[in-house]
């Protein structure tokens, strides 16, 4: 963001995910939170969001409506470089909440293939080298990517956005519900993990620090 002081309104529906509110109070920005009642459609509300748009950012007079490219306008240079890191982990959270909250056991082992699946694409995608580890001069197969995370050796936004999401897996593992566990035959996602565990100790890079609040809040739920 500019220097120029604009006023920074968030806009969000209750019981939200809160990911731009993160941003923006990790980041130091001062800012007002309106709370939108989508169950209310009167004439202030419809004015605030007509397209149902929620969340979004307004700052001074310009609009941010697209979640992704709001967090890529507060950090631009925390964006990941290959538009695929983006969607590597798309899929996964939604495969794990129909998981967890299925009530009927016989539907487990499908919804359980539908999450492995997920965790298969993601796998695929952290062990295929990157545009940058491909040598296009050499005839050889490059291999089982090296790099750290999604897009590279550096956490970027897309790393914020999935690990949040793989923590709650985590701690679904640790408190052995329903005996579910990342299986090992997933070593991409393993060693992601691993990289991504040892960077947080040592600093809390992701700006919006999802990591540890999807952990505090994923131990809430599954308690």
């Amino acid at each position: 963001i500019a220097e120029e002081q604009l006023q920074v309104e968030l806009f969000m529906k209750a019981g939200s995910d809160g990911r731009l509110f993160m941003v923006l109070w990790f980041k130091g920005v001062t800012f007002s939170v309106t709370i939108i009642d989508t169950k209310r459609q009167t004439v202030t509300v419809w004015k605030l969001y007509p397209e149902g748009q929620l969340p979004f950012l307004l700052y001074g007079m310009e609009e941010h409506k697209d979640t992704n490219k709001t967090e890529e306008f507060l950090y631009p240079k925390l964006a990941a470089l290959n538009p695929e890191s983006n969607t590597a982990e798309l899929d996964i959270f939604a495969r794990f909440s129909a998981y967890i909250k299925n009530s009927n056991p016989a539907l487990n082992d499908s919804l359980e293939k539908g999450l492995l699946k997920a965790l298969k694409v993601l796998d695929n995608y952290l062990t295929s080298p990157d545009p940058e580890e491909v040598d296009e001069t050499s005839a050889e197969d490059e291999g089982i990517s090296q790099r750290k995370f999604l897009d590279g050796n550096e956490l970027t936004l897309a790393d914020c956005k999935l690990l949040s999401k793989l923590h709650i897996v985590q701690v679904v593992k640790k408190k052995k519900y329903r005996g579910f566990t990342i299986p090992e035959a997933f070593r991409g996602v393993h060693r992601y993990l691993s990289n991504a565990y040892a960077q947080e100790k040592s600093a809390s890079t992701c700006p919006d620090d999802e990591i540890k609040l999807a952990y505090e809040q994923g131990s809430k739920t599954l308690k």
